[in-house]
Protein backbone atom coordinates (compact mmCIF):
# COMPACT_ATOMS: atom_id res chain seq x y z
CA UNK A 1 0.00 0.00 0.00
CA UNK A 2 1.42 3.35 -0.62
CA UNK A 3 -0.37 6.68 0.44
CA UNK A 4 2.12 9.55 -0.43
CA UNK A 5 -0.63 11.89 1.84
CA UNK A 6 -1.43 14.70 -1.35
CA UNK A 7 -4.57 16.45 -1.13
CA UNK A 8 -7.22 15.27 -3.07
CA UNK A 9 -8.36 16.57 -6.24
CA UNK A 10 -10.86 16.12 -9.12
CA UNK A 11 -11.24 17.47 -12.63
CA UNK A 12 -12.23 17.33 -16.12
CA UNK A 13 -10.42 16.59 -18.97
CA UNK A 14 -12.26 18.61 -22.13
CA UNK A 15 -11.99 18.02 -25.79
CA UNK A 16 -11.09 21.32 -27.10
CA UNK A 17 -13.11 21.30 -30.07
CA UNK A 18 -13.38 23.74 -32.65
CA UNK A 19 -16.63 23.13 -33.64
CA UNK A 20 -18.52 24.69 -31.74
CA UNK A 21 -15.83 26.85 -30.14
CA UNK A 22 -18.06 27.44 -26.67
CA UNK A 23 -18.44 23.98 -26.06
CA UNK A 24 -15.43 23.50 -24.56
CA UNK A 25 -15.29 26.56 -22.60
CA UNK A 26 -19.47 25.78 -21.32
CA UNK A 27 -17.69 22.74 -19.87
CA UNK A 28 -15.33 24.29 -18.27
CA UNK A 29 -17.72 26.96 -16.29
CA UNK A 30 -19.73 23.58 -15.62
CA UNK A 31 -16.80 22.65 -13.93
CA UNK A 32 -15.85 25.34 -12.01
CA UNK A 33 -19.83 26.09 -10.79
CA UNK A 34 -19.49 22.45 -9.67
CA UNK A 35 -16.69 22.54 -7.10
CA UNK A 36 -14.28 20.98 -9.34
CA UNK A 37 -10.44 21.57 -8.34
CA UNK A 38 -9.06 20.88 -12.19
CA UNK A 39 -10.04 21.80 -15.88
CA UNK A 40 -7.84 20.20 -17.90
CA UNK A 41 -7.46 20.23 -22.30
CA UNK A 42 -5.62 18.21 -24.56
CA UNK A 43 -2.82 20.25 -26.84
CA UNK A 44 -2.19 18.94 -30.65
CA UNK A 45 -1.23 22.36 -31.98
CA UNK A 46 -1.12 20.35 -35.06
CA UNK A 47 -4.96 19.35 -35.03
CA UNK A 48 -7.37 21.73 -37.02
CA UNK A 49 -10.32 20.59 -35.43
CA UNK A 50 -9.08 21.82 -32.50
CA UNK A 51 -8.97 25.17 -30.89
CA UNK A 52 -5.52 26.32 -29.91
CA UNK A 53 -5.12 25.27 -26.21
CA UNK A 54 -2.85 27.99 -24.73
CA UNK A 55 -5.29 30.55 -25.64
CA UNK A 56 -8.17 28.49 -24.93
CA UNK A 57 -6.52 27.80 -21.17
CA UNK A 58 -6.44 31.92 -21.05
CA UNK A 59 -10.04 32.24 -22.05
CA UNK A 60 -11.71 30.05 -19.40
CA UNK A 61 -9.04 31.48 -16.91
CA UNK A 62 -10.91 34.93 -17.55
CA UNK A 63 -14.46 33.14 -17.40
CA UNK A 64 -14.26 31.07 -14.15
CA UNK A 65 -13.56 31.49 -10.70
CA UNK A 66 -11.40 29.20 -8.50
CA UNK A 67 -11.01 25.86 -10.43
CA UNK A 68 -7.19 25.68 -11.63
CA UNK A 69 -6.50 25.18 -15.33
CA UNK A 70 -3.98 23.04 -17.08
CA UNK A 71 -2.72 22.02 -20.26
CA UNK A 72 -3.00 17.40 -20.26
CA UNK A 73 -0.13 17.48 -21.34
CA UNK A 74 1.02 20.89 -23.37
CA UNK A 75 2.80 20.17 -26.66
CA UNK A 76 6.76 21.25 -25.63
CA UNK A 77 8.19 20.69 -29.20
CA UNK A 78 5.95 22.81 -30.75
CA UNK A 79 5.91 25.50 -27.50
CA UNK A 80 9.42 26.85 -26.95
CA UNK A 81 10.25 26.41 -23.31
CA UNK A 82 11.18 30.08 -22.56
CA UNK A 83 8.61 31.74 -24.28
CA UNK A 84 6.19 29.54 -22.10
CA UNK A 85 7.44 29.98 -18.69
CA UNK A 86 6.61 33.67 -19.55
CA UNK A 87 2.92 32.86 -20.71
CA UNK A 88 2.60 30.18 -17.66
CA UNK A 89 3.88 32.96 -15.60
CA UNK A 90 1.64 35.88 -16.67
CA UNK A 91 -1.54 33.29 -16.64
CA UNK A 92 -0.85 32.23 -13.58
CA UNK A 93 -0.85 36.10 -12.46
CA UNK A 94 -3.68 36.75 -14.30
CA UNK A 95 -5.85 34.15 -12.90
CA UNK A 96 -4.57 34.92 -9.09
CA UNK A 97 -2.80 31.63 -8.90
CA UNK A 98 -5.06 29.11 -10.83
CA UNK A 99 -2.60 27.66 -13.44
CA UNK A 100 -0.92 24.36 -12.89
CA UNK A 101 2.05 22.84 -16.24
CA UNK A 102 1.36 19.73 -17.59
CA UNK A 103 4.36 19.09 -20.05
CA UNK A 104 4.10 16.27 -22.73
CA UNK A 105 7.52 14.87 -24.58
CA UNK A 106 5.40 14.91 -28.21
CA UNK A 107 3.78 12.33 -30.01
CA UNK A 108 2.54 12.50 -33.80
CA UNK A 109 5.66 13.43 -34.96
CA UNK A 110 4.90 13.52 -38.84
CA UNK A 111 2.37 16.15 -37.25
CA UNK A 112 4.93 18.27 -35.35
CA UNK A 113 7.52 18.28 -38.04
CA UNK A 114 4.41 19.83 -40.74
CA UNK A 115 3.85 23.01 -38.09
CA UNK A 116 7.83 23.34 -38.80
CA UNK A 117 8.82 21.41 -35.26
CA UNK A 118 11.63 19.16 -34.76
CA UNK A 119 11.04 15.37 -35.39
CA UNK A 120 12.47 13.51 -32.58
CA UNK A 121 13.14 10.47 -31.43
CA UNK A 122 12.21 8.57 -28.24
CA UNK A 123 15.63 9.38 -26.55
CA UNK A 124 16.00 12.59 -27.67
CA UNK A 125 12.10 13.79 -26.55
CA UNK A 126 12.86 13.13 -22.86
CA UNK A 127 16.05 14.49 -23.07
CA UNK A 128 14.48 18.23 -25.00
CA UNK A 129 11.74 17.88 -21.77
CA UNK A 130 14.26 17.97 -19.08
CA UNK A 131 16.25 20.59 -20.93
CA UNK A 132 12.92 22.63 -21.29
CA UNK A 133 11.98 21.86 -17.16
CA UNK A 134 15.58 23.83 -16.25
CA UNK A 135 14.71 26.35 -18.76
CA UNK A 136 11.39 27.25 -17.44
CA UNK A 137 12.51 27.09 -13.61
CA UNK A 138 14.98 29.06 -14.35
CA UNK A 139 13.03 31.92 -15.53
CA UNK A 140 10.65 31.62 -12.81
CA UNK A 141 13.05 32.19 -10.33
CA UNK A 142 13.48 35.79 -9.90
CA UNK A 143 15.31 35.18 -6.53
CA UNK A 144 18.49 34.61 -8.23
CA UNK A 145 20.72 37.37 -9.95
CA UNK A 146 21.51 38.08 -13.72
CA UNK A 147 20.12 36.36 -17.00
CA UNK A 148 19.98 32.86 -17.27
CA UNK A 149 22.78 30.49 -19.15
CA UNK A 150 21.92 27.09 -20.10
CA UNK A 151 23.71 24.80 -22.61
CA UNK A 152 21.30 22.24 -24.25
CA UNK A 153 21.12 20.07 -27.38
CA UNK A 154 17.53 20.81 -27.45
CA UNK A 155 16.63 24.20 -25.43
CA UNK A 156 19.90 26.86 -24.61
CA UNK A 157 19.22 29.98 -23.46
CA UNK A 158 22.40 32.55 -23.49
CA UNK A 159 21.19 35.46 -20.76
CA UNK A 160 17.79 35.47 -21.18
CA UNK A 161 16.21 37.53 -18.54
CA UNK A 162 13.79 35.79 -15.36
CA UNK A 163 10.36 36.66 -14.84
CA UNK A 164 8.24 37.61 -14.26
CA UNK A 165 7.59 35.59 -11.45
CA UNK A 166 4.94 33.04 -10.89
CA UNK A 167 1.45 34.04 -8.53
CA UNK A 168 2.00 30.52 -6.94
CA UNK A 169 4.51 27.64 -7.05
CA UNK A 170 2.81 26.51 -10.38
CA UNK A 171 3.33 22.44 -10.60
CA UNK A 172 4.70 21.32 -12.84
CA UNK A 173 2.88 17.70 -14.17
CA UNK A 174 4.80 15.30 -16.88
CA UNK A 175 3.24 12.78 -18.94
CA UNK A 176 4.67 9.94 -19.03
CA UNK A 177 5.07 5.57 -19.82
CA UNK A 178 8.27 5.11 -20.30
CA UNK A 179 11.11 3.95 -18.20
CA UNK A 180 13.37 7.12 -19.04
CA UNK A 181 10.43 9.29 -18.61
CA UNK A 182 9.05 7.77 -15.70
CA UNK A 183 12.68 8.75 -14.52
CA UNK A 184 12.67 11.97 -15.43
CA UNK A 185 9.28 12.49 -13.36
CA UNK A 186 10.97 11.26 -10.56
CA UNK A 187 14.23 13.36 -10.88
CA UNK A 188 12.22 16.47 -12.11
CA UNK A 189 8.99 17.01 -12.19
CA UNK A 190 6.43 18.00 -9.30
CA UNK A 191 3.23 15.14 -10.70
CA UNK A 192 2.74 12.26 -13.02
CA UNK A 193 0.44 12.46 -15.28
CA UNK A 194 -0.86 9.78 -17.34
CA UNK A 195 -3.94 8.41 -18.50
CA UNK A 196 -5.30 4.90 -17.10
CA UNK A 197 -6.35 3.36 -20.33
CA UNK A 198 -2.24 3.60 -21.29
CA UNK A 199 -0.81 1.96 -18.81
CA UNK A 200 -0.11 -1.82 -20.14
CA UNK A 201 -2.32 -3.21 -17.99
CA UNK A 202 -4.35 -0.73 -16.06
CA UNK A 203 -4.32 -0.18 -12.01
CA UNK A 204 -2.16 -3.39 -11.83
CA UNK A 205 1.10 -1.53 -13.54
CA UNK A 206 1.21 1.04 -10.63
CA UNK A 207 2.93 -0.36 -7.98
CA UNK A 208 5.38 -1.29 -10.71
CA UNK A 209 5.60 2.13 -12.53
CA UNK A 210 5.16 4.05 -8.82
CA UNK A 211 8.52 2.56 -7.80
CA UNK A 212 10.29 3.87 -10.45
CA UNK A 213 9.09 6.72 -10.02
CA UNK A 214 9.93 6.48 -6.58
CA UNK A 215 13.49 5.66 -7.03
CA UNK A 216 14.50 8.00 -9.34
CA UNK A 217 13.26 10.55 -6.96
CA UNK A 218 15.58 9.31 -4.31
CA UNK A 219 18.68 8.63 -6.01
CA UNK A 220 17.79 12.80 -7.26
CA UNK A 221 18.06 13.64 -3.86
CA UNK A 222 14.24 14.17 -3.71
CA UNK A 223 11.34 12.41 -1.72
CA UNK A 224 8.59 9.76 -3.27
CA UNK A 225 6.47 12.57 -1.98
CA UNK A 226 7.40 15.45 -3.75
CA UNK A 227 5.58 14.00 -6.67
CA UNK A 228 1.95 13.88 -6.88
CA UNK A 229 0.64 10.91 -8.65
CA UNK A 230 -2.55 12.20 -11.17
CA UNK A 231 -4.64 9.81 -13.30
CA UNK A 232 -6.71 11.11 -16.46
CA UNK A 233 -9.70 8.13 -16.84
CA UNK A 234 -10.70 8.53 -20.60
CA UNK A 235 -14.38 6.55 -19.72
CA UNK A 236 -16.36 7.54 -16.77
CA UNK A 237 -19.87 6.81 -17.09
CA UNK A 238 -22.82 6.60 -14.35
CA UNK A 239 -24.70 3.82 -14.90
CA UNK A 240 -26.77 1.33 -12.29
CA UNK A 241 -25.00 -1.59 -11.68
CA UNK A 242 -21.21 -1.52 -11.60
CA UNK A 243 -19.75 -3.12 -14.67
CA UNK A 244 -15.88 -1.67 -14.32
CA UNK A 245 -13.84 1.11 -13.19
CA UNK A 246 -15.42 4.49 -13.05
CA UNK A 247 -18.63 2.55 -14.58
CA UNK A 248 -21.47 2.04 -12.32
CA UNK A 249 -23.23 3.76 -9.68
CA UNK A 250 -21.37 6.61 -7.18
CA UNK A 251 -20.81 4.42 -4.60
CA UNK A 252 -19.03 2.05 -6.88
CA UNK A 253 -17.40 5.12 -7.98
CA UNK A 254 -16.39 5.99 -4.37
CA UNK A 255 -14.70 2.82 -3.55
CA UNK A 256 -12.86 2.69 -6.50
CA UNK A 257 -10.78 6.08 -6.02
CA UNK A 258 -10.55 5.59 -2.21
CA UNK A 259 -8.68 2.30 -3.29
CA UNK A 260 -6.63 4.04 -5.66
CA UNK A 261 -5.72 6.82 -3.26
CA UNK A 262 -5.17 4.51 -0.47
CA UNK A 263 -3.14 1.71 -2.22
CA UNK A 264 -2.08 3.61 -4.87
CA UNK A 265 -1.28 7.00 -3.98
CA UNK A 266 -3.38 8.81 -6.57
CA UNK A 267 -4.51 12.12 -5.70
CA UNK A 268 -5.70 13.98 -8.49
CA UNK A 269 -8.82 12.04 -11.03
CA UNK A 270 -9.73 13.69 -13.90
CA UNK A 271 -12.20 12.55 -15.90
CA UNK A 272 -12.77 12.60 -19.79
CA UNK A 273 -16.02 12.52 -21.31
CA UNK A 274 -17.47 16.29 -22.35
CA UNK A 275 -20.58 15.57 -20.35
CA UNK A 276 -22.29 18.21 -18.22
CA UNK A 277 -24.12 16.13 -16.13
CA UNK A 278 -21.31 13.54 -15.52
CA UNK A 279 -18.62 16.61 -13.91
CA UNK A 280 -21.70 17.49 -11.88
CA UNK A 281 -22.51 14.10 -10.29
CA UNK A 282 -18.45 13.80 -10.36
CA UNK A 283 -18.21 17.06 -8.37
CA UNK A 284 -21.51 16.80 -5.85
CA UNK A 285 -21.57 12.79 -5.06
CA UNK A 286 -18.45 10.94 -5.50
CA UNK A 287 -15.41 14.06 -4.66
CA UNK A 288 -16.55 14.45 -0.75
CA UNK A 289 -17.15 10.56 -0.19
CA UNK A 290 -14.18 10.18 -1.29
CA UNK A 291 -12.14 13.03 0.48
CA UNK A 292 -14.09 11.65 3.71
CA UNK A 293 -13.32 8.16 3.46
CA UNK A 294 -9.63 9.07 2.59
CA UNK A 295 -9.40 11.58 4.97
CA UNK A 296 -10.82 8.52 7.97
CA UNK A 297 -8.19 6.30 6.79
CA UNK A 298 -5.50 8.83 6.88
CA UNK A 299 -6.69 9.48 10.87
Amino acid sequence: MTDYGHDLLFGTFVTPTAHPPQAAVDLAVTADRAGLDLVTFQDHPYQPAFLDTWTLLSWVAARTERVHVSGNVLNLPLRPPAVLARAAASLDQLSGGRFELGLGAGAFWDGVAAMGGPRLTPRQGVDALREGIEVIRALWDTDTRGGVHLRGDHHPVDGAKRGPTTAHDVAIWVGAYKPRMLELTGAYADGWLPSMGYLPRGADSLPELNARIDDAASAAGRRPTDVRRLMNFMQADFSPTSRGLLDGPPEAWVDQLTGLALDHGLSAFIIGGDDARTAERFAAEVAPAVREQVAAARA
